[in-house]
């Protein structure tokens, strides 16, 4: 959609249609599109469960 803003470190699932603005850090779904929950400081640690992601490509993460 035209003129729709989608913040930074925001997931927002396949098949989804964005009709408003979505805040940074959000995890969003559905049609239409709405805000399932934040993004904790869990995720960014872990991709998976326990599931850790390696210490290099977590650095390169935070440097973009």
């Amino acid at each position: 959609m035209p003129d729709i803003t989608i913040g930074d470190n925001t997931v927002v699932g396949a098949g989804s249609i964005v009709t408003k603005d979505l805040p940074s850090g959000v995890l969003a779904v559905g049609n239409p599109c709405r805000v399932l929950r934040t993004i904790g400081e869990h995720e960014r640690k872990y991709y998976f469960k326990d599931k850790r992601i390696p210490p290099l490509e977590l650095e390169a993460l935070s440097n973009l």
